[in-house]
């Protein structure tokens, strides 16, 4: 690898690469796992803008990056799928310096391969023919220190051949984590013994999705904290760009919570039991500002930790707080005995809701929007090309409909969001979600 900037690089110290492969892979790393991460940032020729994924696995970090990459794309108008000459670069740059920003505030720090003289490389080959190839791989690491975002930009810049490269993705991955922090990392994760790549089939984990799309790596969908059994578990605090539906909610194994299923674009990874894609559209009303009814609500449902439908009495005055209502005690209390008139120590949502916030909005939605998706593993995709499937949706009323249509994999992780969503897909293919 060619210098890249001004900055200094230096060899990753010993103790803190063991520390970095064990975050990633765990403590029994297989040159099979690691294959499946083998490769770099490459865009289909079919769809200029879409990244190709060649094994099962790296779409914990693929799939975020494109929910960023189509998140700057759409809001150009009407051209976004007609990219020439260095766009796709310049976007696929773009996207992956707001990963960065998102994870952490800089100093950024880059992790490439380091130089080697082609004598040297054929020496060296030929002492190494016996180690496995992620061995050969981490001895030769490197990291670069960027103490500003413009050193950032100019040291992606200069080692984008990098991340286009054999090695990209697992150098991209490996940056992040180093610029945010091992440490910072494993004290999001709600187990830090269980690493962010799954050391048999290598699909990555949800801490690692959660760290893509929000900047940090809590084991978590759902909001703020919860509490069970005592102990506290650690979710989503902030509202990301791109959101997060999943089909293990479908199968009621989990809740996503507010903050990923209401980003600020319409843009959503979608999670399958073993693969994610990326479902998106230009209808911005999908994500309108959040009503006052639905601050509310969620309000409300921070303080009660155990999803029990209720809080205690005694936070009431919390909630208003928060909610900017009146909170002075002599009110609370007459409040507190209007919607606890048995005593039982509780105030209930329903309670809550309809006696400050009785009335819920509309959301105006268009009768039907064209809406995409994308699968970026090659063998999942219609004759093998990564295109967007385009479609024609729409949500409608629940009052409106007799009885809904059995649900496609993509619709049934929707309609946790939205129930009665509805796609009807061009030439009647329904992508995969695997």
């Amino acid at each position: 690898m060619a210098s890249t900037s001004s900055q200094d690089e230096a060899e990753v110290p010993i103790d803190e690469l063991g520390e970095l492969k064990m975050l990633v892979w765990g403590n029994a790393l297989t040159d099979e796992v690691f294959k499946r991460w083998c490769q770099g940032f490459v865009f289909s020729p079919y769809e200029p803008s879409a990244l190709l994924q060649h094994e099962g696995g790296p779409c914990a970090v693929l799939a975020p990056l494109q929910a960023y990459i189509l998140k700057n794309l759409i809001c150009t108008g009407d051209i976004w799928r007609q990219l020439e000459g260095n766009q796709a670069k310049e976007v696929l740059l773009t996207s992956m310096e707001e990963v960065f920003h998102c994870v952490s505030k800089p100093p950024f720090r880059l992790v490439l391969e380091s130089d080697k003289q082609p004598v040297i490389a054929d020496m060296v080959e030929q002492q190494e023919e016996d180690q496995s190839d992620h061995a050969r791989f981490h001895k030769t690491l490197r990291v670069m220190s960027c103490t500003t975002a413009e050193e950032l930009h100019q040291a992606l810049q200069a080692s984008y051949d990098s991340f286009t490269d054999q090695y990209g993705v697992v150098l991209f991955l490996y940056s992040l984590l180093m610029t945010k922090g091992l440490a910072n990392v494993k004290n999001e994760m709600e187990d830090a013994s269980e690493p962010l790549v799954d050391g048999t089939y290598g699909h990555g984990s949800q801490s690692l999705v959660n760290l893509m799309l929000t900047g940090n790596a809590v084991s978590h969908v759902f909001d703020n904290e919860k509490e069970v059994d005592g102990l506290k578990m650690r979710g989503i605090t902030v509202q990301p760009s791109s959101g997060f539906l999943t089909m293990l909610e479908h199968f009621r194994y989990c809740e996503v919570g507010w903050c990923l299923k209401n980003p600020t674009h319409p843009i959503w990874v979608l999670g399958s039991e073993t693969h994610l894609t990326v479902f998106f559209t230009k209808e911005m009303s999908l994500v309108a500002p959040e009503s006052k009814w639905e601050r509310a609500r969620r309000v409300f449902c921070q303080y009660d930790t155990q999803d029990s439908g209720f809080i205690q009495k005694i936070l009431l005055q919390d909630v208003l707080q928060v909610l900017q209502l009146v909170a002075i005690p002599e009110y609370v209390d007459i409040i507190k005995q209007k919607l606890d008139p048995d005593d039982f120590g509780i105030i209930l949502l329903s309670s809550f809701m309809n006696e400050f916030f009785p009335d819920e909005p509309d959301r105006v939605i268009p009768l039907n929007f064209p809406v995409f998706h994308y699968n970026g593993l090659i063998r999942s995709c219609p004759d093998s090309k990564v295109k967007y499937i385009e479609g024609v949706a729409e949500v409608p009323d629940p009052q409106d409909i007799q009885g809904l249509t059995d649900a496609s994999p993509v619709e049934s992780c929707l309609r946790t969001k939205w129930p009665t969503f509805m796609v009807n897909w061009e030439n009647n293919y329904q992508p995969s979600v695997n």
